[in-house]
């Protein structure tokens, strides 16, 4: 088993003297990456040394600081795998890394600070794993609507949810199983920002702003493709928000992604920007809404401090204790909860037009059977599978994390 200090103590005995010393570092550190099925690794220069960090199950962990002097010559090691320029530090680069057909996809982004480059790369989960939606352990009741909204034959499917919730998993999850279900009678494109995981059977596509291909102009660009299915990278503003819309009302299923705390937020937000209430209304099959938080390890004990339930319910609570199956952290893997708020009803229809508040049309989604994001984290800590702790921890405490009163 790989954790953060038998790793460290690997990185620890390579010889700084030796000529490989930064393949040598790279290679250890990727590989133990690649075990531990981290989503994120670090490595931040500072004025004491290169401080190595990785993301666990969401949670970022230090692995350890290590010489200076060698940091730039590690980070160099990386733009070479990635296919950068090694002599340009002053400026921020993108690229991918892919030592072998099969190998995790992995993407580097390089910025200058301070103390020198800083360096992250995003491990992309493998091709067996999460690839479908059946993969990635929704309620039956949202699996069996997402594949039903999916045969659609126009529409927009927008996942929502704060950075870090998986949205893209589900994204790419959609997008395969628009593939699957065509059985290759079904053109299928996609534009992203970045194309983050190959997908067999779809025509993808990178926007490229210095050569005029934004989100937008490239949309209307594939429209003249002959598409019938889109996955559509992040919508951020206005016009790439008008244009999704306009491709959902003209015969195309398209699926994009939106950060919003929730699926009502998310229909808020998008009405704020600009977006035209008729356009929300018939252009929208459904918004899903999602998060993550860790499972507990069976380690885990129930809790009999009521200051540790955080305002949530009681029955059933447990509290993360460590062991060293879950590498002290008291928890194992990740559990998704999500909400689905179709727009097929008409009283939410017509709330839409009307421009309600999120709050309102909230309520009438769950009037209609929605079950809120909300209330499946409160039963998921009642059944003990995460802890209180671990929802405070994302949802927070503001005015969307979790309503321990209702």
């Amino acid at each position: 088993m790989t954790d953060a200090p038998e790793i460290r103590q690997q990185l620890d005995r390579l010889s700084v003297k030796d000529a490989n010393y930064a393949i040598a570092f790279v290679d250890l550190l990727l590989d133990a990456a690649r075990a531990v099925r981290a989503s994120d690794v670090h490595l931040q220069p500072t004025r004491d040394g290169l401080d190595v960090r990785w993301r666990l199950d969401g949670v970022l962990q230090q692995i350890g600081v290590f010489p200076r002097g060698d940091a730039a010559d590690v980070v160099s090691r990386l733009k070479v795998l990635a296919q950068l320029l090694t002599y340009h530090s002053d400026r921020p680069q993108e690229g991918r890394i892919r030592d072998k057909p099969g190998d995790i996809e992995m993407r580097l982004s390089t910025f200058p600070t301070l103390h020198g480059e800083r360096a992250v790369i995003r491990l992309f989960a493998s091709q067996q794993r999460f690839q479908y939606l059946e993969n990635l352990g929704f309620p039956p009741e949202i699996d069996a609507t997402l594949r039903r909204l999916l045969r659609e034959t126009s529409g927009a499917l927008i996942i929502s949810g704060p950075a870090g919730s998986g949205k893209t998993t589900t994204a790419y999850a959609c997008l395969r199983e628009l593939v699957r279900t065509a059985e290759g009678g079904k053109s299928v494109v996609s534009l992203e920002d970045p194309i983050e995981v190959a997908v067999d059977g779809v025509a993808q596509a990178q926007v490229n702003p210095p050569a005029g291909l934004n989100l937008a102009t490239g949309l209307r660009s594939l429209l003249r493709q002959d598409p019938e299915a889109i996955l559509v990278g992040e919508i951020r503003d206005r016009e790439a928000a008008e244009t999704v819309f306009q491709a959902a009302l003209t015969g195309h299923v398209v699926v994009t992604t939106f950060h919003a705390g929730s699926a009502a937020v998310a229909i808020s937000r998008l009405s704020d920007m600009g977006i035209e209430p008729y356009l929300l209304r018939s252009g929208t099959l459904a918004i899903l809404n999602q998060r993550l938080v860790r499972r507990l390890c069976p380690c885990a004990r129930p809790i009999t401090d009521p200051d540790q339930l955080l305002g949530l319910p009681e029955t059933g609570a447990r509290q993360a204790v460590g062991c060293d199956t879950c590498r002290r952290t008291g928890y194992v893997g990740r559990l998704v909860l999500a909400e689905l708020l179709v727009t097929d009803q008409s009283e939410l229809g017509r709330a839409i037009l009307s421009r309600r508040e999120s709050s309102h049309l909230e309520q009438l989604a769950i009037r209609n059977g929605m079950v809120p994001v909300w209330q499946r984290a409160l039963d998921t800590v009642r059944a003990g599978l995460t802890s209180p702790s671990e929802v405070r921890r994302t949802f927070g405490f503001g005015p969307y994390s979790v309503r321990a009163a209702e």
